[in-house]
């Protein structure tokens, strides 16, 4: 088990190398992780190449025992670079240039980024080709984070424009068809037309914007899949590894694309940030934990574990004694099987000066130090289960480009896929039920519930699959506004919503609308829901059933009127015969062996609860009931069985007989 901190010793004089690497040593760590920022240290002056800094930093390392992580520096490209190179540099919307600072601000288009990289990244890994102590290489650093996933520059519309012609074969016209140019005239007799788009008068057209987005995905894991190619040419059983940032989801790159090329994922695990005034929900932190897990489907490193308060302009709250340990447990709980805290020492120069470290500035050891020691000594007592397959029996599934098309038109101000996500996620966290978050394409025939949270667009693969998984016993939870656009994210002629699934559902939509508040109409349960009352907003589906049984009908009425066309439409409004039909909110049909759900609008958690607690109960996956702020987690492997306690409270807990202290987690062994 891998256990460290991110070490920057390139920030702080050479004479303190040794004292640092024996406090590590006495942290309890056996890893640093290194020199991800450090390209101008590696090569001054383009073309002089010397390491010799890190060859002593590493030299230091190996004489104690510890293991090294080392980065390849292109996040932080240098200033001869830039200064040479302008064109390297990224821009923004507006046309304006990203000057030289902070990080992420060379362009993933730029000819010359992958020119100089090529170079920095082969010496590099020459150079460190057979040392032993390292244990992984990492690509970059947090790729596409902080707004780095957008470009307008020129390379960046050529390039988009090449995207299309390949795409659509070099026929414009099959583009225009596709697109439906013809509305507002947008027709295209070249590529060379083709804008980015970037802000105009009302809107750009639905097609081309995610096609856009498709284009800034690729891009980045074009670059990626550049460096993961020439370091295993260079060193074919390298480990390559990468670290993603939290908020994968609002991201313009599909990171399990990345992850497919790389073999562990890490996270950089921050549950509060600057500006904070207190940290994300407990289920909140655990869905960003199942994501990346859901990467690869395989367990992972945490690279970077918060144990200060951090910022870089605005500071952050303190993590309380014991809660930043917490979140480790917890981090190590969801399938992290390595964890490096950020960071060794906090800076005193550059923009990270508040992203306090195990050691503050002054150098003196403290509450932070003894605690991460504390977790060190304790966590590798139960490696065996922490390294184990984690398998659960319920799935979320998102997929990029639905995210991608809601970013696109929101259609209501109230809507945020990756937050109704993590609200469908809460209700079986808050049951201890483990769930992975996993991207469209992943099998999910071994699970016993999938959930499909606002699939906008509609695939025929992904029909197939979600298909056969009912016909063959599972049980499939879909949500309003699935299955309504087809891969060009344009609206299908000829058929009903849900498109591809009514059979399957049992059911239409007749109409639907978009609600700007969150509880604005009742539902009213029916069948074994009868007597439950509740509320909804956000969407709303008219659900028409066909062969489904009715879970939940809306409180209100839609009213709809039956005119005679005998009858003059200037006295239709005063006709009598006028009829009201409610529609249902909420439906369920079996199909097969398994069953499908449709939850037409946005519902309180106190319906979803009801439904969740009745698929379980279906799936006959039993729930495992602990007090609000207490997750309980089990892991287990051939040698070793373990109950993970972990208490989020800010006051004592108790469950199975167990006592928790404020922010306590206590492991118990099987």
């Amino acid at each position: 088990m891998y256990l460290g901190v991110d070490y920057y010793p390139e920030q702080w004089g050479e004479n303190m190398l040794d004292e640092d690497m024996d406090r590590i040593v006495e942290l309890g760590c056996n890893t640093i992780r290194i020199a991800e920022f450090s390209w101008h240290l590696m090569e001054k002056r383009e073309g002089e190449f010397d390491f010799s800094f890190f060859d002593r930093v590493i030299e230091q390392a190996k004489e104690r025992g510890l293991f090294v992580i080392m980065g390849t520096p292109t996040a932080t490209i240098p200033a001869w670079l830039a200064y040479k190179h302008p064109e390297i540099l990224s821009e923004f919307e507006n046309g304006k240039k990203r000057t030289f600072g902070g990080r992420h601000n060379y362009c993933f288009s730029s000819d010359c980024l992958y020119e100089y990289s090529e170079k920095i990244v082969r010496a590099l890994v020459s150079h460190y080709k057979d040392e032993r102590a390292i244990i992984a290489w990492q690509i970059d650093n947090e790729i596409g984070h902080e707004g780095s996933d957008i470009c307008f520059c020129e390379n960046c519309h050529r390039k988009f424009q090449s995207f299309l012609k390949e795409k659509f074969g070099g026929d414009i016209e099959r583009l225009n068809y596709t697109y439906g140019t013809t509305f507002w005239s947008q027709e295209y007799n070249s590529f060379d037309e083709i804008p980015l788009p970037s802000e105009t008068i009302t809107t750009h057209n639905p097609a081309l914007r995610l096609d856009w987005e498709r284009f800034r995905s690729r891009l980045i894991v074009d670059f990626i899949a550049f460096q993961a190619r020439l370091i295993r040419e260079i060193s074919p059983d390298a480990v390559l590894m990468h670290d993603f940032p939290g908020g994968g989801l609002t991201k313009h790159v599909d990171y399990s694309k990345v992850a497919k090329l790389i073999d562990k994922p890490g996270y950089n695990n921050y549950p509060v940030w600057g500006g904070q005034k207190a940290p994300l929900k407990p289920h909140e932190i655990a869905f960003g934990l199942d994501y990346i897990r859901g990467l690869k489907g395989e367990n992972f490193w945490i690279t970077e574990a918060i144990i200060g308060a951090q910022g870089h302009d605005v500071t952050g709250y303190l993590p309380r004694p014991n809660q930043a340990k917490m979140w480790s447990y917890q981090a190590m709980a969801h399938g992290g099987e390595a964890l490096l805290y950020f960071r060794f020492r906090e800076a005193t120069k550059g923009a990270e000066q508040f992203c306090y470290g195990v050691i503050d500035a002054d150098n003196v050891l403290r509450r932070k130090f003894y605690e991460v020691q504390s977790f060190f000594s304790d966590i590798a007592l139960y490696e065996s289960a922490l390294s184990s397959e984690i398998q659960n029996e319920v799935a979320i599934v998102y997929d990029y480009d639905s995210l991608a098309s809601f970013r696109i038109q929101r259609q209501s101000v109230l809507s945020d896929v990756p937050q109704q996500m993590t609200r469908l996620y809460k209700l079986f966290y808050d049951l201890n039920v483990g769930v992975d978050i996993i991207p469209e394409g992943r099998d999910f025939s071994d699970k016993k519930i999938v959930v499909l949270p606002q699939l906008i667009i509609t695939k025929p693969d992904m029909e197939q699959r979600v298909k056969n998984f009912v016909y063959n016993g599972g049980i499939v939870i879909f949500t309003y506004r699935s299955a309504v656009k087809d891969e060009n994210n344009n609206l299908f002629f000829g058929k009903t919503i849900p498109v591809n699934y009514t059979e399957l559902l049992g059911i239409t939509v007749e109409e639907t609308e978009s609600l700007q508040d969150e509880e604005c109409f009742e539902v009213a349960g029916s069948g074994e829901f009868d007597g439950v009352f509740g509320k909804g907003g956000i969407f709303r589906d008219m659900i028409k059933p066909i062969d489904a049984e009715v879970l939940f009908r809306y409180g209100d009425r839609f009213s709809i009127r039956n005119f005679d066309p005998s009858i003059n439409a200037s006295v239709a409004g005063e006709h009598p015969a006028l009829s009201y039909k409610e529609f249902a909110a909420v439906t369920k049909k079996k199909s097969g062996k398994g069953q499908a759900y449709y939850i037409g609008c946005g519902l309180t958690e106190q319906v979803l609860k009801q439904i969740v607690n009745s698929v379980l109960e279906k799936a006959k996956i039993k729930p495992l009931i602990s007090p609000d702020g207490v997750e309980v987690v089990n892991r287990r492997s051939d040698k070793q069985s373990i109950t993970i306690y972990i208490n989020h409270n800010n006051f004592a807990a108790r469950v199975n007989g167990i006592n928790l202290a404020p922010f306590e987690c206590k492991v118990v062994e099987e």
